[in-house]
């Protein structure tokens, strides 16, 4: 191994770690995420997404048309 690498992934000089990841802002309210709780950056941002989810807010709307017949052919109307 090169100086200054320690086993287990890139540094820099000094020994300062390279982020794996750029720092995103909270999908929720826009602040910093933290490492704990990505890519949130609290419990209570993650509560409010995960509320999101089982209220349906984030459902994706349906189009309704013709179904198709039990055998997978479409229906000839």
């Amino acid at each position: 191994m090169a100086d200054g690498e320690e086993e287990g992934g890139p540094a820099r000089a000094g020994g300062e770690v390279i982020p794996l990841r750029p720092r995103r802002a909270c999908p929720i309210c826009g602040k910093p995420a933290d490492r704990t709780m990505f890519p949130f950056c609290s419990r209570r941002c993650a509560d409010v997404d995960l509320n999101r989810w089982l209220s349906g807010a984030y459902a994706i709307p349906g189009v309704e048309g013709d179904e198709d017949d039990e055998d997978g052919a479409p229906s000839s109307g």
